[in-house]
């Protein structure tokens, strides 16, 4: 019986958040928050990450000493040397070999030290594919908030000329009914109501399509609707910005912080420590070694005939070692020199790559300049837009409850003046996307998100 009731406790648990995230009210910065906490792509570039950062690591500590412990045993039959004397037995015996050694390398044409200053640029590098990967999501669930904010309006557009049609239709119902009318005058108000509705219908699934963007975007869960909070006056014409004319200024804030920009110069200098370390192995390697061995015999024996203790044996056999080691490369069929080469040519598509990065970064802010400079003006005149279009529509709604105008004289003016309402709201979306995307560029906080 508890468990059933565990189980019960557990579902409505579950069903009520559910409810709750649901009805919640989201802004950007929440929704943006949620997706890169729940983003499992961005799982990928976090190990990336942490191995790089582990790499790095373990380069710092190929600097410390090598140290190893050797232990031996062997039994040895028939004829052999004995250890103790240099003499040929064939009596079997045993002998145990203890010996720690440890090397240090002196000197290795500053490999070790260019492994590690590379590792920390791949680790940077790293840092910023992360950083990077969580911008976009950013924008992409800004482009899918906003997109949501669209057809909601294109709903609330799509209801007022269906009220309004509802409203002509019952209209020339009642003027049928008073015989002011003919019969036939009823199926183009008619067929008007059930074009509003299809498009309402129409608009109302585009709707549930970029709430299911939204949702899927920031792995919201089981659920197939979003809340969005009210956008209040945040759709409102910007100010004009003076600073829109200097593409030079914007370009050179953005490239030095944008993360995929910052990526390339790390990978780039990256390219350039290979080069390094290839050239690494051209030079001599000094090596200080040191060893302490000792053992135990069974053919060591004392005055008596007897053999000796092991641990007598193990201090009277004790031995040191201490010394260096010079590698000097003198001809490996010039693998050394290709390697060069080739660590030079990735060198230089490293740095083509960050050159095209940068070239790419350019072209988008002149793009979202000239767009902005655009939006701007078709904002302003869509606005102007609708006041003629309104106006010119009550005038002919005004005319056709006279009965001075058709119903298909009627239908295209308000076909029109529902454009220009459409109009204004896809341009009211697309000037608050540019405008955020180039305050990002800009170097403005738009999204909360840590490095």
């Amino acid at each position: 019986m508890n468990i059933k009731n565990n189980i019960k406790t557990v579902i409505i648990l579950f069903l009520i958040s559910k409810s709750a995230i649901a009805q919640q009210s989201w802004t950007l910065d929440q929704c943006i928050d949620y997706a890169v906490e729940h983003n499992l792509k961005l799982n990928e570039y976090k190990y990336n990450f942490e191995a790089n950062k582990e790499t790095h690591k373990q380069s710092v500590r190929s600097l410390l000493p090598a140290i190893e412990g050797v232990l031996g045993y062997s039994t040895r039959y028939g004829r052999s040397i004995d250890p103790i004397n240099n003499n040929y037995t064939t009596t079997s015996f045993f002998t145990n070999e203890y010996t720690l050694q440890s090397s240090v390398d002196l000197f290795k044409g500053f490999q070790k030290i260019n492994t590690i200053r590379l590792t920390k640029l791949l680790q940077n590098a790293a840092q910023q594919d992360l950083l990077h990967e969580k911008y976009m999501l950013a924008f992409r669930v800004m482009v899918a908030f906003y997109d949501i904010y669209f057809y909601q309006g294109l709903v609330v557009i799509s209801k007022e000329q269906l009220e309004i049609s509802q409203t002509n239709y019952d209209l020339v119902k009642r003027k049928i009914d008073l015989g002011l009318k003919a019969g036939t005058d009823l199926y183009e108000a008619e067929s008007t109501l059930v074009s509003d509705k299809l498009l309402l219908t129409q608009h109302e699934n585009s709707l549930a399509i970029a709430q299911l963007k939204l949702i899927q975007e920031m792995n919201l869960g089981d659920i197939s609707k979003i809340s969005l909070a009210e956008p209040s006056n945040e759709f409102d014409m910007p100010d004009s910005d003076p600073a829109l004319e200097d593409y030079e200024s914007i370009f050179k804030t953005a490239k030095s912080f944008v993360p995929l920009i910052k990526s390339e110069e790390f990978k780039t200098q990256a390219a350039m420590k290979d080069v390094s370390i290839a050239k690494g192995a051209l030079y001599p390697t000094l090596t200080l070694f040191g060893a302490y061995g000792t053992g135990y015999y069974e053919t060591s024996f004392d005055e008596n005939g007897k053999t000796i203790p092991f641990k007598n044996q193990f201090s009277n056999n004790a031995a040191q070692q201490v010394g260096f080691s010079l590698k000097i490369p003198i001809f490996n069929g010039w693998s050394a020199h290709s390697n060069i080469k080739q660590k030079k040519i990735e060198f230089e598509r490293a740095n083509n790559n960050l050159n095209l990065q940068k070239q790419e970064l350019y072209r988008l802010i002149q793009e979202l300049v000239q767009n902005q400079k655009a939006f701007e003006k078709e904002f302003e005149q869509s606005n102007q837009k609708i006041a003629t279009r309104e106006l010119a529509f009550k005038i002919e709604q005004r005319k056709y409850e006279l009965g001075l105008i058709s119903d298909i004289d009627l239908y295209q003016s308000k076909t029109l003046y529902a454009n220009s309402k459409n109009e204004n709201l896809q341009v009211k979306i697309k000037l608050k996307v540019n405008k955020k995307t180039l305050d990002f560029y800009k170097g403005l906080s738009i999204f909360n998100i840590k490095n």
